[in-house]
């Protein structure tokens, strides 16, 4: 796998490892993965993760 700048989030607990990067990934595509299992990477693209983090943001759930 490529290497890529990946970016930690803001919510990060204490700067440990309890935290989601991402990092960009081909064409439309982004990377995540949770900083406690780096080489567990999944991805999405632009779209899907925008409206999950509105979701998110607005208290919406998808677990209802």
């Amino acid at each position: 796998m490529p290497e890529r700048d990946w970016q930690r989030s803001s919510f990060c607990a204490g700067g440990g490892n309890n935290c989601v990067e991402i990092a960009a990934g081909n064409a439309d595509r982004i990377a995540l993965r949770e900083s406690e299992s780096p080489a567990a990477v999944i991805s999405t693209n632009r779209a899907a993760l925008r409206a999950l983090v509105l979701g998110v943001k607005a208290g919406k759930s998808a677990l209802v």
